[in-house]
């Protein structure tokens, strides 16, 4: 036996669910990110509702199929699970990069919108565009690993796959289906979202499989995203060399 349990809900550990419920989990993936892409999120405070719904629904809609045992995807964190935070997010970011530059060999970018608004930005505005950013990362988690948990589930439970079979189809099933969810932000790029996006979501889902600790995915998470947010920012706020 390990220390290190295995992933829940897919094989009664620490309680088995069932097809009605993972529906009613993806319903709640679902909810909570419909009210982040359409609630307006203009300004601070007000960014904060969107952000905060699409976290607490799923965690509503697992508190509801799972009880008391939704807490299952969250660990204790201690000095190594803040090592880990910081090694997958950097190798998120680095793998990012890597198959950005493969992927521009073949496709042109759709420009992420959200870079613009950084140039014009003060610290104050860039600190109320980061903290909503805390529930929604948290949240983006809950959209990269609750599908993992149910293809995983699909695959060993109805299916008759292996363990580790499983993980691998859940790995690339659960990546599609997040970057899927990004399309609308790369204008419909396709190839950007499933692979440029899906990239980086297998990194973050490989931090939770290593683990099984969705804040460790979580803080890789922020620390990825945070990290591409503040080059953004101080690059657009660099001085600007003139010629004599």
């Amino acid at each position: 036996m390990t220390e290190k349990p295995d992933f829940p809900f897919y094989a009664g550990r620490p309680v088995l669910l069932e097809g009605r419920q993972w529906l009613i989990l993806m319903a709640a993936l679902a909810l909570g990110f419909a009210a982040l892409s359409l609630l307006p999120m203009q300004g601070f405070p007000q960014s904060l509702f969107p952000a905060l719904l699409f976290l607490l629904i799923p965690l509503l809609g697992l508190l509801w199929v799972a009880g008391a045992h939704w807490i299952a995807l969250f660990r204790p964190v201690g000095i190594r699970q803040v090592g880990l935070m910081i090694f997958f997010g950097f190798l998120t970011l680095a793998g990012s990069m890597v198959s950005g530059l493969i992927l521009s060999q073949f496709v042109s970018f759709s420009h992420n919108p959200i870079s613009d608004t950084f140039a014009s930005m003060t610290i104050l505005d860039l600190v109320a565009r980061l903290i909503p950013t805390l529930p929604q990362l948290i949240g983006e988690e809950l959209l990269g690993i609750v599908p993992f948990l149910a293809v995983l589930w699909l695959c060993v439970t109805r299916l008759g796959l292996s363990r580790r079979a499983g993980i691998w189809i859940a790995l690339i099933v659960s990546a599609l289906i997040f970057g899927a969810a990004h399309l609308p932000t790369y204008d419909w790029h396709w190839g950007q979202a499933l692979i440029g996006i899906g990239a980086a979501r297998v990194f973050l889902t490989l931090a939770y499989i290593v683990t099984r600790n969705l804040w460790v995915s979580a803080g890789a998470h922020i620390l990825n995203d945070w990290t591409g947010f503040l080059i953004t920012f101080a690059m657009g706020h660099a001085p600007i060399a003139t010629g004599t």
